[in-house]
């Protein structure tokens, strides 16, 4: 269990920054860098088949989260970073909700 546990631990250390920036993609004179947050996730698999026959039976299966957030885009101008706009809103929205709500409480418990 210890070395399934550092072979995770140097594989996820290994592709850290690649995993957040992507690599460069060169398309029609611009370089486009995708972005997005990273949460590592793992997962298992078996090998339940027979060595006999020609296909053994097994499985696996694992998983993560990755959301894209923009990307970084190298041209002639410049280089700027271009926002996903539908992830923007989807976690703006409840994250301005969310800071709002906290305020209002700081604020009533100072008047009190």
């Amino acid at each position: 269990m210890t070395n399934l546990t550092l072979a995770l631990a140097k594989s996820v250390k290994s592709t850290g920054v690649k995993s957040v920036y992507g690599d460069p993609i060169e398309l029609d004179g611009m370089t486009l860098i995708p972005v997005a947050l990273v949460q590592f996730g793992f997962g298992a698999g078996s090998d339940a088949g027979d060595a006999e026959t020609e296909n053994p039976a097994g499985g696996g299966g694992g998983g993560g989260v990755s959301i894209p957030i923009g990307a970084y885009v190298r041209d002639r101008s410049g280089l700027r970073f271009r926002p996903n706009l539908i992830t923007l809103l989807a976690v703006g929205i409840p994250f301005i909700w969310v800071s709002g709500h906290a305020w209002s409480r700081i604020i009533k418990a100072l008047k009190h």
